[in-house]
C-alpha cells in the first residue's frame, strides 16, 4: 500500500466522520418573532426548510408563513401529523399556515411525500413579569388563534385541490418536456458507447465516440434535463437534511465533472484511466426523470377521494326569499333560507323538509345504494341527489358546516396524521442518506487502494452507482401514500377515518362491543303484537288503548298510539286521563274505564292478571316489552312493544365473526330482554344492566382480559366507552358529537360498516407492509451490490446506468402497490341466518325477574 492509499484512505475516514457531525450535530432552533399578540416566523422551501427548527411558545396562535422557491409535487404540501394540520404550498408563493399549540413538546413537519422534515419547538408557557405586556410575553387572548382545521385553511375548499391539481399538471407537462430532451440527447451517446463495447470499435465512426461531441451533447442533459434535481439536492446537502435528489446530484456531478476533466486536460491522467462517463450522466438523469414522470402520473390517482368529495358539491341553488325565487351561488345560501329542489338536482345544503315527498340517493355521503324517502320533517344532506320529487326544504347548515365539508375536512385531517407504523420509515429515514454517502466514500477508499486496475475507473464507477441506487424516495412514499387511499376509500364508503393511527390500530382487533341501543336496534320503539282477551277484537282493543295513551308522554305510549294510527284506527275521545308514577295510564275512553300499564297497575285495581300473565311472559322472552290493559275492571289484553332489531344486523355480526371477532352485547336493558337481543343477531356475549356511566369499565375489563377493543355506539352517551376502547366506532349521521366522540364515524348508520372498516384497515396496513418490503429489501440488496460485494465472488459489478433503472422502478413500484388499494371495494356482507354459535352467557344478574312484575316502570 503506497502513501497514496494511505491518504486517501484517511480522507475517507475523515469525510465519514465529519458528515455524522454536519448531519446529526446539534441544529440552531429560529424563534419566532410576536407581533400583534401572533408569533411569526418565515420558512423558506427550497430543497428543505430553512430554517428546519423553529421555536415558538406554547398557548399562542403562530403563523409559519413558507415561502416555496419550487415546483414539483415533493413539496407542495406541509404536513403537521401530531397537530393534524395540514397545508398546500403552492409553487413560488408564501402561504400561512395558522395553528396555536396547546401543548409543550417537539412536533415535526414534512412535506407530502414525507421526503423533507422541520421540526416546530413549542415551549411551556411561561406566566408574565410584574409589568410585562402580553405581546412581550407572547401571549394572547384566544380570540387571536385560528385553530387548525378551521375553515379559513387554504386546504378546506376546492380552490387548493384545483391548485395542486393545476401544479401536477405543470409537473408532468415538465417533466415530459426533459424527459423527450434527455432522451434525444444521450441516445446518439449511449448507442455510441454501447456499441462500442460489445460490436468492436469498427462498427462505430469515430467522430461519435469524441468526448467534445459529447460533453456537447449531454451538457444540456446535465443542467437542462437534471435541473430540477439539483436545484433541491445541493440546497438540501446544505441545510444538512440531504434527500434522494442531494445522492443523485453527488453521483452525477462526480461522474459529469471527472468526464468534464478528462475531456479538457486528458494529460493529467495515466491513458488507463481517461475513459469518459457523459453516457452514465445522461442516462441516469433521463431515467430518473421517466421514473418521476411515471410515478407522478400514477401518484395522481391517491388523492382522488378528496377531489371527487369536493365534486360532489351543487354550484347553485334555487332560493326563495320573499315573493322571488332565484338561483344563486351555493355559497350565497344563509341558514333558514328556503330553497326549491327540482326531480334530479343536487341538494345544495344541509336542511329540514318542509313539503314535497322523493326518494333521495345519499350514496354519495353514505355509502348505501338505496334511495330513501323524504316527506316533510326529515332532513336532506348537502350533495345528495334528489329523485323525481320536487322538495321545498329549509336551509339548516351551510359552508363549512354541512355534512359534507365535515366530511372532507375529516379526510384531511386523517391524511395529515401520521401511522404508528411509518415511525420504522422515519427512523430509517432520518439515517438513511448520510449513510449511504459514507458508504459511498467507503467504497471509493476500498476499490482504490485494493481494486483491481484501473482502480481510480473503477472506484469512481462503484461509488456513483451506490449513490444513485439508493432511494430514500421508496421509504418516504411507503405509509402516507397507502394511508391517503384508505382514508379516501374510507369515505366514499361513509366511512370517516380521524387518523392513521385509528386506521392503523383497527386492524388489530379482536374483540367488538356493541350497544344495543340504536346500534344493533333501530333505537326508536313500535309496536309489535297486539294479543286481545275477554272477547275483545284487536282493533277495539288497540283503540281504546290508544286513546288511552294518546295523552301520554311515555315512549311506550306514544308508540302505541303511533301504531293505532298507522293502522287507520279512529281514536275514542278520552277524559279523566291519569298517570300513575311506575305503573302506567287511566283514562275514560268512549265512556269506558280504561288501564293501561304493568301488572302492578292492574292488581291495585283490583284486576285478574291470571288470564294475561302467560302472554305478558311469552313476549317478555321474545325481548318485547308487555304492556296489560283492563276495561272495565276486567282483562283486555296485552301489546308489546320492542325496540326492533335493524334488517341488516344479523348480517353485520356474521360478518364480524368471519373475520374472527368476538362480538358482545352491552345495554342497559334487564338481562332477559338483552338475551332475547343477542339471540336473534347472533352474539355470543351479553352484558347487561350497565349503566351509561359503566359502559368504559367493561370496556377496561377486556382489555385486562389482553384483548383489543372496539366500541360501536351512538357517539353521544356511550362517548365515555368509545373514547376508553382502542378504536370508538359511532353509529350516527357524521353529527359533530359523534365525529369528535369517536376514531371512526360510520355515516349511514348501518352496522355492516363496522366489518367494512376492520376489513378496509386490514387491507391498508397489507399494502403497507407491501410498500416497506418492497423499500427495504431493494435497498439491503442494491446497496451492498452497487458497492461491488458480489465482485469478489462471481466478478459483479452494478454499472450506475443500470442502477439508476433501478432506483426508478423502486419508487414506481411503491406507488403502483399503493395505487392496488384503490381498486378495493365495500362489498356488501352476505345474508346471515341469526343465531350465535353459543347461547348467551350474561354477566350480570336481572335484578328486575324476581319482583313479578309484568310490564315497564312508569
Amino acid at each position: 500500500m503506497n502513501s497514496l492509499d494511505l491518504v486517501v484512505i484517511a480522507a475517507a475516514a475523515a469525510l465519514i466522520a465529519g458528515l455524522g457531525g454536519y448531519f446529526f450535530g446539534p441544529r440552531r432552533a429560529r424563534a419566532a418573532t410576536v407581533e400583534d399578540g401572533v408569533q411569526r416566523v418565515g420558512i423558506t422551501v427550497r430543497g428543505g426548510y430553512r430554517p428546519n427548527v423553529v421555536r415558538v411558545r406554547q398557548g399562542t396562535p403562530v403563523e409559519l408563513v413558507f415561502d416555496r422557491q419550487e415546483s414539483g409535487e415533493c413539496t407542495s404540501r406541509v404536513v403537521f401529523p401530531d397537530l393534524r394540520v395540514s397545508a398546500s404550498l403552492p409553487a413560488h408563493t408564501r402561504t400561512t399556515v395558522r395553528l396555536r399549540p396547546e401543548r409543550a413538546g417537539s412536533f415535526g413537519f414534512a412535506c407530502g411525500m414525507n421526503m423533507i422534515h422541520g421540526t416546530l419547538l413549542v415551549d411551556p408557557a411561561a406566566p408574565p413579569r410584574d409589568g410585562q405586556t402580553s405581546s412581550e410575553t407572547g401571549q394572547a387572548p384566544p380570540a387571536a388563534a385560528r385553530p387548525a382545521g378551521s375553515p379559513a385553511q387554504d386546504e378546506s375548499g376546492a380552490d387548493a385541490q384545483a391548485a395542486e391539481a393545476a401544479e401536477r399538471s405543470a409537473e408532468i407537462a415538465d417533466l415530459t418536456r426533459r424527459v423527450s430532451v434527455g432522451a434525444v440527447l444521450t441516445l446518439p451517446v449511449l448507442f455510441a458507447v454501447m456499441a462500442h463495447e460489445l460490436f468492436g470499435a469498427s462498427w462505430v465512426p469515430g467522430w461519435m465516440l469524441n468526448h467534445w461531441l459529447q460533453l456537447a451533447l449531454i451538457t444540456p442533459v446535465m443542467f437542462y434535463v437534471g435541473r430540477p434535481i439539483h436545484t433541491t439536492g445541493w440546497p438540501a446537502l446544505r441545510h444538512r437534511s440531504a434527500d434522494m435528489n442531494s445522492l443523485i446530484t453527488l453521483g452525477t456531478s462526480a461522474a459529469y465533472g471527472y468526464s468534464l476533466l478528462v475531456t479538457l486536460a486528458p494529460g493529467w491522467f495515466p491513458p488507463e484511466v481517461r475513459a469518459v462517463y457523459f453516457e452514465a450522466v445522461g442516462v441516469i438523469l433521463t431515467l430518473i426523470l421517466l421514473g418521476r414522470l411515471l410515478e407522478a402520473r400514477a401518484r395522481a390517482g391517491t388523492g382522488e377521494a378528496i377531489q371527487a368529495l369536493l365534486g360532489l358539491r351543487a354550484r347553485t341553488a334555487r332560493v326563495t326569499r320573499g315573493d322571488t325565487t332565484a338561483e344563486i351561488p351555493v355559497d350565497d345560501v344563509a341558514v333558514g333560507d328556503e330553497l326549491l329542489i327540482r326531480p334530479g338536482e343536487k341538494v345544495p345544503v344541509d336542511g329540514d323538509v318542509l313539503a314535497g315527498s322523493s326518494a333521495v340517493d345519499e350514496s354519495m355521503v353514505t355509502g348505501e345504494p338505496m334511495p330513501v324517502t323524504k316527506r316533510p320533517g326529515d332532513t336532506v344532506v348537502g350533495a345528495t341527489v334528489n329523485g323525481t320529487g320536487s322538495l321545498r326544504v329549509r336551509a339548516a347548515k351551510v359552508g363549512a358546516d354541512t355534512m359534507l365539508a365535515q366530511i372532507v375536512r375529516l379526510v384531511q385531517q386523517a391524511q395529515a396524521s401520521k401511522a404508528p407504523i411509518q415511525r420504522l420509515a422515519d427512523a430509517v429515514s432520518a439515517y438513511f442518506v448520510p449513510s449511504v454517502i459514507a458508504v459511498a466514500v467507503a467504497t471509493f477508499a476500498v476499490w482504490f487502494t485494493v481494486g483491481p486496475s484501473p482502480a481510480l475507473t473503477l472506484a469512481l464507477v462503484s461509488a456513483v452507482a451506490v449513490l444513485i441506487i439508493a432511494c430514500p424516495c421508496a421509504l418516504g412514499l411507503a405509509t402516507p401514500l397507502s394511508v391517503m387511499v384508505g382514508t379516501g376509500k374510507g369515505a366514499q364508503a361513509g366511512i370517516l377515518i380521524r387518523s392513521a393511527e385509528a386506521l392503523e390500530t383497527a386492524h388489530k382487533l379482536d374483540t367488538v362491543v356493541l350497544d344495543k341501543t340504536g346500534t344493533v336496534t333501530a333505537g326508536k320503539p313500535v309496536l309489535t303484537d297486539v294479543r286481545p282477551a275477554g272477547g275483545y277484537q284487536e282493533s277495539e282493543l288497540l283503540a281504546l288503548a290508544a286513546a288511552t295513551e294518546e295523552m301520554s308522554e311515555h315512549p311506550l305510549g306514544t308508540a302505541i298510539t303511533a301504531g293505532a294510527r298507522q293502522r287507520g284506527l279512529e281514536l275514542p275521545s278520552a277524559e279523566a286521563f291519569d298517570s300513575v308514577t311506575g305503573k302506567g295510564v287511566r283514562a275514560t275512553a268512549g265512556g269506558r274505564a280504561v288501564l293501561v300499564g304493568n301488572a302492578r297497575l292492574l292488581r291495585d285495581a283490583r284486576v285478574d292478571t291470571g288470564p294475561l300473565d302467560r302472554v305478558a311472559a311469552e313476549l317478555s322472552a321474545q325481548g318485547k316489552t308487555p304492556v296489560l290493559a283492563a276495561v272495565d275492571g276486567a282483562p283486555a289484553g296485552v301489546l308489546a312493544v320492542a325496540d326492533t332489531v335493524k334488517e341488516d344486523s344479523p348480517a353485520a355480526i356474521a360478518a364480524l365473526r368471519r373475520l374472527g371477532l368476538d362480538t358482545v352485547l352491552i345495554t342497559g336493558d334487564d338481562t332477559r330482554t338483552a338475551e332475547a337481543i343477542a339471540r336473534q343477531v347472533g352474539v355470543a356475549r351479553v352484558l347487561a344492566e350497565v349503566l351509561p356511566e359503566h359502559k368504559a369499565e367493561e370496556i377496561r375489563r377486556l382489555q385486562g382480559e389482553h384483548r383489543t377493543v372496539g366500541m360501536v355506539g351512538d357517539g353521544v352517551n356511550d362517548a365515555p366507552a368509545l373514547a376508553a376502547a382502542d378504536v370508538g366506532l359511532a353509529i350516527g349521521t357524521g353529527t359533530d358529537v359523534a365525529i369528535e366522540a369517536a376514531d371512526i364515524t360510520l355515516v349511514s348508520g348501518s352496522l355492516s360498516g363496522v366489518a367494512t372498516a376492520i376489513r378496509l384497515s386490514r387491507a391498508t396496513m397489507r399494502n403497507i407492509r407491501q410498500n416497506l418490503f418492497f423499500a427495504l429489501i431493494y435497498n439491503a440488496v442494491g446497496i451492498p451490490v452497487a458497492a461491488g460485494a458480489l465482485y469478489p465472488l462471481w466478478g459483479i459489478r452494478l454499472s450506475p446506468v443500470l442502477a439508476a433503472a433501478a432506483m426508478a422502478l423502486s419508487s414506481l413500484s411503491v406507488v403502483t402497490n399503493s395505487n392496488r388499494l384503490r381498486r378495493w371495494h365495500a362489498a356488501p356482507p352476505p345474508p346471515a341466518v341469526a343465531g350465535p354459535r353459543t347461547e348467551p352467557a350474561p354477566h350480570h344478574t336481572d335484578a328486575a325477574s324476581g319482583t313479578g312484575e309484568t310490564g315497564p316502570p312508569r
